[in-house]
């Protein structure tokens, strides 16, 4: 529920935090928090550099999800087999639509760094836009982490091959973490390049498997369904209607991250015109590469062989072409999943770096230096996702369900932020009617109630799996040990950001939108004068 404070008072925003006019120090209280207005020191020392159009935040967007299309995907095919899985993945198309539309209208009329923090802060409060923005970081550390689990076992695998050298895990894990934090660390014009290269050199590969195994004669579509059905099953769906329930946190690999995009508002030339079209067209070619992987890496496998695969599309280069060239085939893999680690690690960088400026996370993690991009917060994520990695592989043993565990973590994470996100949606189309809405989503209130009833179908197949139950826990501890320090500590230091700005000016008080904004440039809908209201 939006915080009384800011009903009644729609107009008390402060001045913009480079204005001549502020006041440094000044002291608000609204809502049980007190914010401080910062001097123009402080956000010169947290500058953000532009430098992508719309290929650039395409290419961030395909980048941070097309490691989905290599592995954890394939653990869906386990739970509801083929059949399964392919209703799974349809329905989430819908859930994914809805959720981008509905996040596009929100960041075209919030072009700042917060993103979900900023939608749920505006709609719901400080509280709100705290708990949503912890499940980002949550989504995002957690994701990256996965990734650098997956990565290690390619690299040691092509390493292995080639020089004969072993290395443990752990320190496959720290090379991966150091060379990409120095990589997202060097600059935004840098990370964009890098994302649009690994992202085409991804699609390339996914590509050509997919014409290897058309014409190689390897797919077979009685592959698809070699599962065998339990009592009362079918060939399609061998387990029965339930388990689809539970694949489908594992079908989200095929799209999750692609809602990062909202994060480089400050890093993008024209986010309000660009964010919505590079989300488009990325959407597009996920749902391509998607699903040509779950049909063709499925088929040439079988079934059964992909639901237990750590590596399924390697494993489906090695069904085609055999062993012998099993070091390069691992490459080709590897370069799919650092594209993700790049682009997820670029989102939890901004992630904590919007909610450090804003003052609930602590405020040195929100500076950039000289190459203007958040690096203390890069180092950080990168501590706290390696740490999460060793203490889970050492509860695992050799049981080996460090990946499992923090890809479990990850999904929930993003399950928590689509549907805060969702709500904030449909409470900012009541509360801010006279906002200014550069773009529309095309399915209106609609679209952000599909995708929230499909995210708590999802939440709720995370509580009824008991294979869940240690990442469950983990949230749990996560937002108990936040909440409480944020209420002890952190709501009495918070600091008039932006995103604050917006919402406490009632969604009137946009920084630099209008020069943003080209009129009649927007996919889907065309832009609204600021009198007008939402439509639902």
């Amino acid at each position: 529920m939006a915080d009384q404070s800011d009903r009644q008072s729609p107009q008390r925003a402060a001045a913009s935090p480079a204005s001549p006019s502020t006041q440094s120090g000044e002291v608000t209280k609204v809502g049980g928090v007190t914010y401080r207005t910062a001097d123009t020191e402080y956000f010169e020392k947290r500058q953000l550099k532009r430098a992508a159009g719309i290929f650039g935040l395409w290419g961030l967007a395909v980048g941070a999800v097309v490691s989905g299309n290599f592995s954890g995907w394939n653990f869906g095919v386990d739970f509801a087999g083929f059949g399964g899985m392919l209703i799974a993945y349809a329905i989430l198309i819908v859930m994914y639509y809805g959720l981008i539309f509905s996040i596009n209208e929100m960041a075209a009329a919030m072009p700042h760094t917060g993103g979900a923090y900023s939608f749920a802060r505006a709609a719901m409060g400080p509280y709100a836009g705290f708990v949503t923005g912890l499940a980002e970081t949550i989504e995002y550390v957690a994701t990256t982490a996965v990734i650098v689990y997956f990565s290690s076992g390619y690299a040691d695998a092509v390493v292995s091959q080639l020089l004969g050298v072993d290395l443990p895990k752990p320190v496959w894990w720290l090379i991966l973490y150091t060379i990409f934090v120095a990589l997202n660390s060097s600059g935004a014009a840098v990370s964009f390049r890098f994302a649009i290269l690994v992202s085409i050199i991804s699609i390339v590969i996914l590509l050509v498997f997919s014409a290897m195994a058309l014409f190689s004669g390897a797919f077979s579509w009685d592959s698809l369904f070699n599962i065998v059905p339990d009592a009362g099953g079918s060939a399609f769906l061998p387990h029965g209607f339930l388990p689809i329930l539970f694949a489908l946190p594992f079908a989200m690999w095929f799209f999750l991250g692609i809602e990062e995009l909202p994060l480089a508002a400050e890093e993008a030339h024209n986010p309000v015109r660009d964010i919505p079209k590079a989300a488009l067209w990325a959407r597009f070619t996920l749902v391509v590469t998607g699903l040509l992987v779950l049909v063709l890496n499925t088929g040439v496998l079988g079934a059964e062989t992909t639901a237990g695969a750590s590596e399924p599309l390697l494993d489906g280069f090695r069904a085609i072409v055999g062993d012998g060239l099993a070091a390069v085939l691992a490459l080709f893999a590897l370069v799919g999943l650092l594209a993700s680690l790049q682009g997820i690690m670029f989102a939890y960088g901004r992630n904590m770096y919007s909610l450090s400026r804003a003052g609930y996370y602590p405020k040195f993690l929100s500076l950039t230096g000289r190459t203007q991009t958040p690096w203390v917060a890069l180092i950080a994520g990168a501590v706290i996702g390696f740490c999460a990695l060793v203490g889970v592989d050492l509860a695992g043993g050799e049981g080996g369900i460090a990946g499992a565990v923090v890809l479990n973590i990850a999904a929930w994470g993003a399950v928590v932020a689509y549907l805060m996100q969702m709500v904030s949606f449909l409470v900012l189309r009541k509360r801010f009617p006279n906002a200014k809405r550069p773009y529309k989503s095309p399915w209106g209130n609609f679209g952000a109630i599909i995708a929230a009833v499909i995210s708590a179908l999802i939440f709720l197949g995370f509580l009824l799996n008991p294979d869940y139950l240690p990442a469950i826990i983990a949230i749990i501890v996560i937002y108990a040990v936040m909440l409480i320090t944020f209420w002890l500590w952190g709501r009495h230091r918070l600091i008039m950001s932006p995103e604050e700005e917006y919402a406490l000016s009632g969604g009137l008080d946009v920084v630099n939108l209008d020069d943003l904004v080209d009129d009649g440039e927007l996919s889907d809908q065309p832009s609204e004068s600021e009198a007008a209201p939402a439509r639902d």
